[in-house]
């Protein structure tokens, strides 16, 4: 039988469960070519990486709230309010510009992906919606960025 397209959208696609890291070889048993199919057949098993990961992990962080707080990181987040929230999200994005200054480009795409988690627990923790966020995004696209903060109200005290 023949495998499905490559662009198959990642909504259609089972959701993937995390196994039990096998112990690793010695590496000098592990060829070049061995460690090569494995990322391949690694990157196969993975849904389709696109935007919509944000709307399926927005879904689940909201379905955390209220739930037990010893099993799931986003309820315990949730539960500790949004000033832990605001912190741990402050925490990330801190992270986030150290490893861009240093140029550490892995590093950098790890931090990122935990601001943007700490981003929606604190859009959960706020009744926030993504498609008002993207809303906003779309109402922006085509505005210069220098266009649309003119277009801002002034803050007298600013």
């Amino acid at each position: 039988m023949p495998k499905p397209p490559k662009s198959k959208p990642a909504a259609d696609k089972p959701a993937k469960t995390k196994k039990a890291a096998a112990p690793k070889a010695p590496a000098k048993a592990v060829s070049k070519a061995a460690t090569k199919a494995r990322a391949a057949d690694l990157i196969e098993e993975m849904p389709l990486a696109t935007p919509d990961v944000l709307d399926r992990l927005f879904a689940v962080v909201s379905s955390r709230r209220g739930t037990d707080t010893s099993i799931s990181h986003s309820a315990r987040l949730l539960a500790r309010g949004r000033r832990k929230i605001a912190q741990k999200f402050g925490e990330e994005a801190v992270e986030c510009l150290i490893e861009a200054v240093a140029g550490n480009r892995d590093e950098l795409i790890s931090e990122s992906a935990d601001v943007l988690y700490h981003l929606i627990v604190m859009w959960v923790d706020a009744g926030v919606e993504p498609g008002e966020v993207w809303s906003e995004l779309l109402r922006r696209e085509g505005t210069s960025g220098i266009a649309e903060k003119a277009a801002r109200p002034r803050d007298p005290l600013a």
